[in-house]
């Protein structure tokens, strides 16, 4: 295995095979006690989202009134299944992501993206705060044409605000998703089992309003 420059993007050709089992998670969330898992309640919906080191950004969503549950795990990449170690080292391609299952008539995408855009700084293209590589990209990986609209008009709406708090570009990643795969069962709920646990979440305190 060779280690790519933290900030340059594998190719499909160059990435890990991975394998055809997935990873095996636990049935519950260890916070609300909901399923992780397909399926959910037909009233419920999904948004997936990548704001650098997972533990801290899954944290954050299953906080939300109106989430009913949460997991953490890999998208946008090449590599079917892979670990987190594999990640890491920046050849299967995915970020590091938050898949959220809520209630879109407690809680609107609208309003999860708002949380999303203002919980990290979308700004730094591959790494969030110290943490450096691909894997820590910006990211929104959409399950519909309404989601992808929706993502596209806030980001241009959060993009005028940072401009006039004289932050640059906005770096995140927009793109339908194709697969979520999960992370292994040490990684979910992360800081609910080590609440003195590694959390690099922070934003840039420009608001969407």
């Amino acid at each position: 295995m060779t280690l790519l420059d933290k900030g340059t993007m594998v190719s499909q050709e160059h990435a890990l095979p991975g394998r055809e089992s997935p990873i095996p998670v636990p049935e519950e969330h260890f916070v609300t006690g909901k399923p992780m898992m397909d399926p959910f309640p037909d009233n419920l919906t999904k948004g997936v989202f990548g704001l650098g080191c997972f533990w801290g950004a899954e944290r954050h969503f299953w906080s939300l009134p109106g989430v009913y549950s949460t997991a953490v795990g890999y998208a946008g990449g090449y590599t079917p299944n892979p670990t987190y170690e594999e990640v890491c080292s920046g050849l299967t391609g995915h970020s590091e992501v938050v898949l959220v299952i809520f209630d879109p008539n407690q809680l609107s995408y609208g309003q999860l993206l708002n949380s999303f855009w203002e919980s990290h700084n979308p700004t730094q293209g591959m790494q969030q705060g110290n943490d450096q590589g691909t894997q820590y990209r910006s990211s929104i990986y959409t399950v519909d044409a309404q989601q992808a609209q929706e993502a596209a008009s806030s980001m241009a709406n959060y993009q005028t605000n940072l401009d006039a708090a004289g932050y640059g570009p906005v770096t995140t990643e927009v793109k339908a998703l194709e697969t979520f795969y999960y992370a292994e069962a040490g990684h979910q709920q992360y800081l609910a089992k080590n609440p003195a646990g590694y959390c690099g979440l922070g934003g840039t305190g420009v608001s969407c309003g």
